[in-house]
């Protein structure tokens, strides 16, 4: 059975204070407002639907929780970085996303979305910064990866882990394309790694 299939929703929340009691192994997706976060969690979990994917980026200001079928939890962030959301709404936004990804006792791992074509941004590098002291793990999906040429991609994918080098075995990344539907098999090795201790009852 696939890691991702058969994920059911639980709940919304928009403020700090509404995020459930821990309750199983958290791994958290996030990702600008258009680099394909909610293309690639519903190609992950072989569902159209599952995360709402806006032809308006920007739109998904909620963090919602969708169960596993082996208890854990994927944690869909609201994406971030869309400049025309307010001003307002965006400390909002980013209030609740470094609130979650430092204090979140059962988060065990962050998935980050980039587009292959833009990766790094400057929000992306900030995301980055927030997380990467916890010294928990973080996999780069660089996605729309079948926008490039076969080069361009190999590229793309020397010259981040090159940047993220400083970073060690935290941080692995791979090409993504829920297009093509390729790269999921990876996504699921790497992420099931993380699992497997947090499930481990010894």
């Amino acid at each position: 059975m696939s890691l991702f299939r058969n994920a059911r929703f639980e709940i919304s929340i928009a403020k700090p204070s509404g995020l459930p009691p821990p309750n199983g192994a958290e791994v958290a997706f996030a990702g600008r407002s258009n680099a394909g976060k909610s293309s690639a969690i519903n190609t992950l979990a072989n569902h159209t639907r599952l995360a709402f994917v806006s032809k308006t980026p920007g739109r998904t200001q909620l963090i919602n929780f969708f169960r596993l079928q082996n208890g854990a939890v994927l944690v869909d962030l609201p994406g971030y970085g869309y400049a025309q959301v307010p001003e307002a709404v965006r400390r909002q936004w980013q209030h609740l996303l470094e609130n979650y990804l430092t204090r979140r006792p059962n988060l065990i791992g962050l998935v980050l979305i980039m587009d292959s074509r833009h990766p790094l941004t400057e929000r992306d590098q900030a995301m980055i910064g927030w997380f990467a002291p916890s010294g928990r793990p973080m996999h780069v999906l660089l996605t729309k990866s079948d926008k490039l040429s076969r080069n361009e991609a190999a590229a793309t994918l020397t010259a981040v882990r090159r940047e993220l080098a400083p970073l060690g075995s935290q941080v692995t990344v791979q090409l993504f394309s829920s297009l093509k539907k390729t790269g999921i098999e990876e996504v699921e090795q790497v992420v099931g790694a993380w699992l497997a201790p947090a499930q481990d009852p010894a």
